[in-house]
């Protein structure tokens, strides 16, 4: 539970490892991330979910980069990156709206110009049967 985690220690704040350790009110493990990297999201999204759903006691983050306990940048970045794509996503669709509608108006003038075809056609053809 995250409630029970006291503390998480990232072992070596200046040199680029993956392992890392955590410690519960009964339990202490020893953690190895696929890359530092991964460590590194990990110890944000970690922190930023302690900061927000824990009220009472938050577990001691140590030997982390203060910059990764800072901000949530990577969420932040998430969250810009969906924005963008919705905005591109809705930006698209308006696009595609204003061409269907100009399609739909060539459509119609496009009937019109048939229908009169085939009236005067038709008149002609009366015309020179008489």
């Amino acid at each position: 539970m995250l409630e029970q985690l006291r503390q998480v220690n990232g072992i070596d704040p200046n040199r680029d490892s993956a392992e890392f350790d955590l410690l519960f009110e009964n339990a202490f493990d020893q953690w190895v991330a696929s890359t530092a990297s991964e460590k590194c999201t990990f110890f944000q999204i970690l922190h930023h979910t302690c900061q927000r759903y824990l009220t009472d006691r938050k577990p001691e983050f140590i030997n982390c980069q203060s910059k990764l306990m800072g901000g949530n940048s990577i969420l932040h970045s998430a969250a810009d990156s969906v924005t963008s794509a919705v905005q591109k996503a809705s930006q698209a669709l308006n696009e595609r709206g204003e061409r269907l509608g100009r399609a739909e108006e060539k459509t119609e003038d496009m009937k019109n110009s048939a229908q009169q075809f085939a009236e005067t056609a038709h008149k002609l053809a009366m015309k020179h049967k008489c």
